[in-house]
């Protein structure tokens, strides 16, 4: 078997040609994301046209979240200053071509709270104007830039629901425990009544979808009295709750709502694929037709007013993500564009469910993906840690998992315990088991790994971004026999600063933090025994540690205090510090180069493949 050619690292990592495709409120343009100058902007066109130019001119991150005001006239975007993650709103006029800043704060960040079809000129957005550590709601009118503040958080709002009418009336409240509560209120005039109890068992797969056009019900997300969170009705006035779907095993995933009716059309259950439930017998002939047009997990981008076009995407483990105009009138799909086509050219690697049990019986859910062209035997393996912890790894398109089986590694991931879709017993088992068991289950899957004669166990390594850069860190200190070598992207080292410095307005969620990883002010001596730091002397192993300067989530210092102990002990690592990105890198330049040396480390110590070129 021949070893396939090498997929440059632009093509995986550069700029995508172009992404996130909208069709406009009245269904005549479509915008997407696409460079200019190797930035990623926002270009507009005329559906059925090729008129497509760019409407923004960012020239140093790119913009990635953008949408259509619904009056068909605005684009509006968000934007960070070197990856603060303090967001800024953004508007073009369409017609003048003119951007303005609707939110010129300091400090500030802005969260879109709610927009619909029906109020074309006004949006809520949430800012940390008033009180760094949490969002109050703001009402913005488009047309005169005006901003009013209609929500005032008393401190411990974590989020807030909007009716159909752009009215806060609901809003979920952290308890000290590390729950939540749903607060409603018939208008905003009226007293806050307590509605829902989620106590901590339940609290991070639950929670509000939106109110029923009537405003008499609430839609939940709630895993209260089962495993797994069902989506849920309930009526306001009795409490009395009816469960519309559920799994016993996965937590519901995305929600679609009718944007005139507002009922549920579907919803998705992430297993190993996405699957979905078709609840609206109008769209079921849609549904069919979708699936018939690539045999890709679909998602929908957005829908115009008329609700007659949709734009579709497919995601596919082995090739560019393909993007579809549906036009329900005649169930036909319009092939659109793929994301990055040239990976087409290339030779990509399927990636595959696995399943195994952990040292103590535990099902652990994950994907491996096999270099293509060699035998499935004794392998050099990269286990590749996703962050959160409060996430997962799901099939698709991976530019990492293919950019390692290109290299000539296995690349296996692991959803271990902690990892949210699986039900709340699942979920909750991680809690208090950074380092202990969350670890253990990422050790059973190398050695599984390894028994299945996959992987040859003296060429292992581990790497992460994020909570997967603090278990590539754990690794190095804990089991460092285990692995020949392992990359952080910024991962925390040390558990009592990483809590003790979150942002401001992660305030609400400091309970969850207490009770899931523990509490520095009272738990000092725990938190230091779940900390790469404090066991810098047990490495053995050559690390290469990337970190952006920015980072409000965890802050250059957490990757600076390790190297530093490493660097007085005299041990081998690498360390590579972006002064323009935060918790991640948005910018392709920085990408490749972090990609670039990160592949040559692996190189050096697992004996894969690289490209030879900056």
């Amino acid at each position: 078997m021949s070893e396939p050619k090498l997929i440059p690292r632009s093509v995986l990592f550069g700029n995508p040609v172009k992404t996130n495709p909208q069709i406009s409120p009245d269904g005549k343009r479509m915008a997407y994301l696409a460079p200019v100058d190797n930035v990623l902007n926002v270009w507009v066109g005329t559906v059925g046209k090729e008129d497509y130019k760019p409407v923004t001119q960012d020239k140093d991150r790119g913009i990635r979240i953008y949408f259509w005001a619904e009056d068909n006239r605005h684009i509006l975007y968000l934007q960070d200053m070197g990856g603060n993650e303090n967001w800024r709103l953004y508007t073009v006029n369409l017609e003048t071509g003119e951007t303005k800043e609707l939110t010129p704060f300091e400090n500030v960040q802005v969260q879109i709270v709610a927009h619909n079809k029906h109020h074309p000129h006004e949006l809520l957005i949430g800012m940390n104007k008033e009180n760094p550590q949490v969002h109050d709601v703001y009402h913005l009118n488009l047309i005169s830039g005006e901003l009013r503040m209609v929500a005032k958080n008393p401190g411990n709002v974590a989020d807030w629901v909007t009716d159909i009418n752009l009215k806060v009336r609901g809003a979920v409240v952290s308890t000290p425990e590390g729950g939540f509560e749903l607060m409603i209120r018939e208008n905003e005039n009226t007293e806050w009544k307590r509605l829902v109890t989620w106590d901590p068992d339940d609290s991070l797969n639950s929670g509000p979808v939106g109110f029923s056009k009537d405003g008499r019900f609430v839609y939940l997300k709630d895993s209260r009295g089962a495993n797994a969170s069902r989506l849920v009705k309930m009526e306001i006035d009795t409490g009395h709750t009816e469960v519309i779907v559920e799994d016993p095993q996965y937590d519901v995933n995305t929600v679609v709502i009718h944007p005139d009716t507002y009922e549920i059309q579907m919803v998705s259950f992430t297993k190993a694929r996405t699957e979905w439930v078709v609840l609206d017998p109008s769209i079921r002939d849609d549904i069919e037709a979708i699936r018939n047009l690539h045999p890709g997990d679909f998602f929908l981008t957005n829908r115009d007013h008329a609700d007659t076009t949709w734009l579709i995407g497919f995601t596919v483990d082995t090739g560019a993500i393909p993007f579809y105009a549906f036009d329900r009138k005649t169930r036909k799909g319009t092939f659109l564009f793929y994301h990055r086509p040239d990976l087409n050219n290339y030779t990509l690697a399927p990636m595959e469910p696995i399943s195994f049990k952990a040292r103590d019986g535990l099902t652990i859910h994950g994907y491996i993906t096999f270099p293509p062209g060699k035998e499935r035997k004794n392998l050099p393996m990269v286990l590749h840690v996703h962050g959160g912890p409060w996430a997962r790894d799901t099939w698709g398109f991976d530019p990492e998992a293919q950019w390692l089986a290109n290299r000539g590694y296995i690349c296996l991931q692991v959803n271990f315990r902690g990892s949210t879709g699986y039900g709340k017993d699942f979920l909750n088992a991680g809690d208090r088991e950074w380092g202990a068991k969350m670890q253990d289950d990422l050790v059973d899957a190398v050695r599984w790994a390894v028994e299945q004669g996959f992987a040859d166990p003296k060429k292992v390594a581990i790497y992460g971004g994020s909570y997967g850069g603090y278990a590539a860190l754990v690794g190095a200190t804990f089991t460092p026999d285990l692995f020949r070598c392992a990359i952080d992207v910024v991962g925390p080292s040390n558990l009592i600063t990483l809590i003790k410095t979150i942002p401001p307005y992660w305030s609400t969620f400091l309970t969850i933090f207490y009770k899931r990883v523990g509490n520095p002010d009272t738990e000092q001596e725990f938190l230091k025994s779940r900390s790469p730091l404090f066991k810098v002397d047990q490495i053995k192993i050559p690390l290469l540690i990337a970190q952006g300067a920015n980072d409000p989530r965890v802050k250059q210092s957490e990757s600076e205090q390790i190297v530093a102990a490493m660097k007085s002990k005299g041990i081998d690592h690498e360390y590579l510090l972006f002064p323009d990105e935060g918790h991640g890198f948005a910018k392709p330049e920085n990408r490749i180069k972090f990609y670039a040396a990160a592949e040559k480390f692996l190189a050096r110590h697992l004996g894969g493949r690289f490209e030879d070129s900056e």
